[in-house]
């Protein structure tokens, strides 16, 4: 079957991405890989369900791979998050799909293509398969110079408004032993970035060990050669302890660096949406974490919740007014079926939602431009990215790819993709900086 060429798109999150390139290692060696979706013999589409414009994007992406069943296309191929939550649905209305997965069912991808190819037959697998994380060999997706390792799959924390847990299942850690192994993998392959994600990276271990072991993890990953940096993405609020920002004061492999999805700070809208912490336990933390030097923050926040006032969004804009967060991503509350929120009676106008999440922008966007001003004249560690035109295009320790803020950087000589350098600050703009290389 090496005659037929096999296209991917993967939809979503990170974690998504981490997906398709398991998947993909399973089939690299039976297919020929082609960027060229159009020109696909076997087209897999790894979908989003997470909000409402996430599911719209899949199902428009799924409607218009059906188009290319009038040319090449043989075996299209429907996975992720949208699959798990609507499988039935979409393999009857969409009569084009020819097999579907969810999220627990990758094991048997390539089995199904090569049935598929055999008989004809459609087939459909989403059932749930609780303690289970498809690993293999991965076909890297991402730049050469750094990779998302997924150290945990699915989420205890049943936050009202989300419908993850229902989708991914009960939170599963992968063993440390398996996470290092990959994690020396990666670095062989010329991996110098590792980012660790997870749906929530502070209860890593937990189900395992019986307690958590993030810091053992970050320290054994910290002894691969050829990784220089670990960055940490979703770690919650509650979870986060004194340990885990001494580990980051003092752990020159680990960026200075946290990403942790608070969602809200007035007290009501928390209870509300189920979550573990507190307005006054928000505060502390931030302050906390301000003992590490240069650490940037980042968080992502709902706006018009279910029951959200003026009263409580102005306690919103007051912390984002005190540059308590260096780096955001504000949504406007998704109302997803089969989720505890979208019951409640005290939904909030769309127009308010938007004017709320463009206040908090607007907020943002004057207070990073004043926070990157702070950085002008400073020295920092670059890794180089790509190139544009004149300029290479880099990230500094404190700024995680596609998601944050980047470097343009002059050099008077050619630096290398995944290259460290040096460079002066010498202006930035809202969310951007320009430098120079030492």
């Amino acid at each position: 079957m090496k005659n037929l060429k096999l296209g991917v798109i993967s939809l979503g999150c990170d974690k998504n991405t981490i997906d398709t390139e398991m998947f993909l290692g399973t089939l690299v060696d039976k297919f020929e890989i082609t960027l060229n979706e159009e020109a696909a013999d076997i087209l897999i589409i790894n979908t989003c369900s997470f909000i409402e414009s996430a599911k719209q994007e899949s199902i428009d992406t799924i409607l218009e791979a059906v188009k290319y069943k009038s040319k090449n296309l043989k075996v299209l191929v429907v996975t992720g998050c949208l699959s798990k939550r609507y499988g039935k649905e979409l393999f009857e209305e969409i009569p084009e799909i020819d097999i579907l997965l969810g999220v627990m069912n990758y094991d048997n991808i390539l089995k199904y293509i090569e049935d598929f190819i055999k008989t004809g037959k459609r087939i459909i697998d989403n059932e749930n398969k609780e303690n289970i994380i498809f690993e293999s060999n991965r076909i890297l997706t991402t730049p050469k110079h750094y990779a998302y390792l997924k150290i945990s799959e699915g989420c205890n924390n049943n936050c009202t408004f989300c419908i993850i847990p229902k989708i991914r299942g009960r939170h599963v850690s992968r063993n440390i032993e398996s996470l290092v192994n990959e994690g020396k993998f990666l670095a062989e392959q010329g991996i110098k970035e590792l980012i660790l994600i997870a749906q929530d990276i502070t209860k890593y271990g937990i189900d395992l060990y019986g307690e958590k072991k993030l810091i053992q993890l970050i320290r054994e990953l910290s002894n691969i050669d050829g990784i220089k940096w670990i960055r940490l993405h979703y770690a919650y609020p509650e979870d986060i302890d004194i340990d885990l920002i001494e580990e980051l004061k003092t752990n020159p492999k680990l960026c200075k660096y946290i990403d942790i999805p608070l969602q809200h700070v007035s007290d009501k809208i928390l209870i509300r949406m189920a979550r573990h912490t507190r307005k006054d336990k928000i505060y502390k933390l931030i302050k906390n974490l301000r003992d590490v030097p240069d650490i940037t923050i980042r968080t992502s926040l709902i706006v018009g919740f279910p029951g959200e006032t003026d009263e409580d969004f102005k306690m919103l804009e007051e912390f984002i007014e005190q540059k308590n967060i260096d780096n955001i991503g504000v949504f406007t509350y998704s109302q997803e079926e089969n989720t505890a929120a979208a019951t409640f009676d005290d939904q909030v106008d769309e127009n308010i939602k938007i004017k709320r999440r463009n206040r908090i922008m607007s907020i943002q966007q004057n207070n990073s431009k004043e926070l990157l001003e702070k950085k002008i004249g400073r020295i920092f560690e670059a890794i180089i990215d790509s190139k544009n035109n004149d300029y290479y295009i880099g990230r500094l320790n404190f700024q995680s790819p596609g998601i944050d803020g980047i470097i343009y950087i002059k050099s008077s000589h050619n630096l290398n993709m995944g290259e460290f350098v040096n460079v002066k600050i010498v202006s930035c703009m809202e969310y951007d900086f320009i430098g120079e290389v030492i």
